[in-house]
């Protein structure tokens, strides 16, 4: 029996999306959701709202959704280059970042702003580090929230997105694939400063139309280790998302599959279960029966 990190991105870009994802942590349908602190909706009410689902039993990990592409905005002074006043698109970003184009101090100050957001609103530091599209994994920035992490919050453990599997299959999705890369770096820097990452992530697929998260979801659990992490993007459809992301009626295609009667003999089939944090405190989750189920 395999115990999983079933992680809820974006808690914090609408309503909508927070309704959702509390939902499903009372319904104990996923245990970690990952806050975007630049969204409009992640202020001290919502946070609370949250957190106090883990009042009478820790029932979610709650992380830091870094986020560095528009349309957000920054939190910190100064932060360049800019596209009208915004972070540039993911395509201008990946860019910078591969080139090397940032300025490296004013990438320090906008993720330590995002931690300092974090902890203002939340009350406490979060229980792990991810990305909003993965830019925590791109050259260059990976550095940076490694260095911020590092110093500031060196109990966390970050989201790294390489695949456990067959090689086949891991080249059969260009888009994982690109993850796999990145994630190597990522998790031999990690490594380097004794922080810790997952041993196994799974949840990426192309955001089409068509896309069936119900007949998706099984295969991510085929071959992911012990204290893997699934990513997610459950909600409920909103104005506010709609003008934000255009990830929006599969986050309710996904929220349907993830509340419905299907979800818990997928996982029974599978031989998983969902980890159960074992106190809200950060740095201190932990899979049943395992001491710590993340790797160094």
């Amino acid at each position: 029996m395999r115990s999983i990190w079933l992680c809820a991105d974006d808690y914090g870009i609408s309503p909508g999306v927070n309704i959702a994802i509390r939902d499903l942590v009372v319904r104990g349908r996923i245990n970690a959701t990952s806050a975007l602190v630049v969204g409009g909706s992640c202020h001290r009410a919502e946070a609370m709202a949250l957190e106090t689902l883990n009042r009478d039993k820790p029932r979610v990990a709650i992380g830091l959704h870094v986020a560095l592409t528009a349309p957000f905005r920054p939190t910190s002074p100064g932060f360049l280059p800019l596209a009208d006043e915004r972070f540039m698109s993911l395509g201008r970003t990946v860019a910078h970042a591969f080139l090397r184009r940032f300025i490296s101090d004013a990438l320090v100050r906008e993720i330590a702003a995002q931690l300092s957001m974090f902890v203002q609103v939340f009350g406490r530091p979060p229980d792990y580090i991810d990305g909003h599209h993965h830019v925590q994994l791109l050259p260059q920035v990976r550095d940076t929230v490694l260095q911020v992490a590092k110093e500031q919050v060196p109990n966390v453990w970050l989201r790294q997105c390489g695949r456990a599997g067959r090689l086949a299959a891991r080249l059969g999705d260009y888009k994982a694939f690109f993850l796999d890369a990145l994630s190597a770096a990522f998790r031999r820097r990690a490594a380097a400063l004794g922080l810790r990452t997952n041993p196994g992530f799974a949840g990426a697929y192309a955001f089409e139309d068509d896309a069936d998260f119900a007949a998706l979801f099984p295969r991510f659990l085929d071959g992911l280790p012990n204290g893997g992490v699934v990513m997610c993007h459950p909600g409920f459809v909103d104005d506010e998302l709609r003008g934000l992301d255009s990830l929006t009626t599969l986050r309710e295609r996904e929220y349907a599959f993830l509340a419905g009667e299907m979800f818990a003999p997928v996982l029974t089939a599978h031989d998983v279960v969902l980890a159960r944090p074992q106190s809200a405190r950060p740095g201190v989750t932990a899979a049943p029966g395992d001491d710590c189920p993340w790797v160094r």
